[in-house]
């Protein structure tokens, strides 16, 4: 997928470009206050080259979850308001997405103007990928950009119809999503491991299948460990299983176990007598897990066996925390791998969105990254091997 058509292929000078972002962005409980910029900030260097190419940007992006009505809560004036500071340049909102006031805007944009479209999500023919919405949309533009990385695996109209329509190509944050994702998967340095954590071995059964055959090592933790750990024959309290995934869990570990793959399990884990912040915790070896109790991290020996592994790994990709990082007594796991990548001098790191980029920027070391992705669920679908129909929509070069 990195030969899609960048922004940087093509000559937009002077066009009127309607560039699909992703500000889907959180906001203080209660308040129209943004309290995570980063994927407005992520979308900089695109609008900033195009506004050098003298390009009049038409911004537009989902917020929330509105379902093709009008949800005041979120409106994208924030949204803009934020823009306009970062670019230093005034930011037009519109009140709407498509209908004739728009298009009498857009029509009298010159070239370092920008004009932000009201949530896409208002309209019921975003998430239907209306034809005719779409159609609407390009008639605002010459050009169509998407650096929605965070979208790209939704067939929406902004992401997908619309690039049907007008002259289309990646924008430099999705061109560099696509590049480090997508060497990291068919062209790693070797040894090249795959961390996965978070709750649920569902979640990432399309991942572990895909990574089991181009990874020399896996190393599991978070929630999910529980199935495995149940798989091998132990008691893990009151752990949430998924009883469906032992079979595939069993499956992966005779595949390590006859030398396909090697896969790093936990062998101590960190217990709690109830899902609280100040539960009653203690560590103990897997096989020794008390009744009443559920794995909440990975334990201090589990820790030391993953840090020395992946110190000798030349790519190291890592998706899902490897506890509760939310909480302070849980979150040990996922600070010490965190801290390990970020001591990687000669490695590439490559971490999926979501909660894990959330981790590693609460902990502070997002820079410290080689690439952190800008989505969760797209970096999701493409590590397991699954096209994205905002990525294919695009010419390739």
């Amino acid at each position: 997928m990195s030969d899609k058509r960048s922004v940087r292929d093509v000559d937009v000078r002077g066009q009127t470009v309607l560039v699909r972002v992703d500000f889907n962005v959180p906001f203080k409980p209660g308040t129209s206050e943004i309290s995570d910029d980063g994927r407005i900030r992520a979308s900089l260097p695109t609008l900033r080259y195009l506004l050098e190419q003298n390009c009049a940007l038409i911004v537009c992006s989902h917020l929330g979850r509105p379902k093709g009505r009008i949800d005041e809560s979120v409106r994208m004036a924030p949204v803009s308001q934020r823009l306009a500071e970062l670019l230093g340049l005034r930011v037009l909102q519109c009140n709407e997405t498509i209908g004739r006031d728009v298009s009498a805007l857009a029509g009298c944009l010159m070239g370092g103007d920008v004009m932000m479209l009201e949530n896409t999500r208002f309209q019921p023919g975003e998430e239907a990928n209306d034809a005719e919405f779409s159609r609407e949309l390009a008639s605002l533009a010459t050009f169509y950009i998407n650096d929605a990385f965070g979208a790209a695996h939704r067939a929406h109209a902004s992401t997908e119809g619309v690039a049907h329509w007008l002259p289309s190509a990646a924008g430099l944050l999705l061109e560099r999503e696509l590049r480090f994702l997508g060497d990291a998967l068919e062209d790693p340095h070797k040894p090249f491991a795959s961390i996965l954590g978070g709750a649920k071995v569902s979640d990432k059964i399309g991942v572990l299948d895909n990574l089991a055959d181009k990874a020399d090592l896996l190393l599991i933790g978070g929630g999910m460990a529980a199935t495995f750990i149940k798989a091998l024959g132990f008691n893990v309290g009151e752990s949430p299983v998924e009883d469906d995934r032992i079979a595939f869990a069993k499956s992966l570990i005779y595949r390590s176990e006859s030398g396909e793959v090697r896969l790093l399990l936990p062998d101590d884990v960190v217990v709690a007598d109830r899902f609280n912040a100040d539960a009653d915790s203690r560590t103990v070896p897997v096989g020794s897990i008390p009744g009443g109790f559920r794995i909440m991290d990975i334990g201090p020996n589990t820790e030391r066996q993953y840090c020395e592994a992946i110190k000798a790994c030349k790519t190291v990709m890592w998706n899902g925390p490897m506890g509760v990082f939310e909480w302070e007594a849980f979150s040990h796991g996922t600070q010490v791998i965190a801290e390990t990548l970020a001591s990687l001098d000669d490695a590439t790191t490559v971490l999926g969105g979501g909660s894990t980029a959330e981790a590693v920027a609460v902990l502070g070391l997002t820079d410290k990254m080689t690439h952190v992705s800008s989505g969760g669920g797209a970096s999701l679908e493409f590590l397991e091997g699954r096209g994205l129909p905002g990525v294919e929509a695009l010419p390739n070069r």
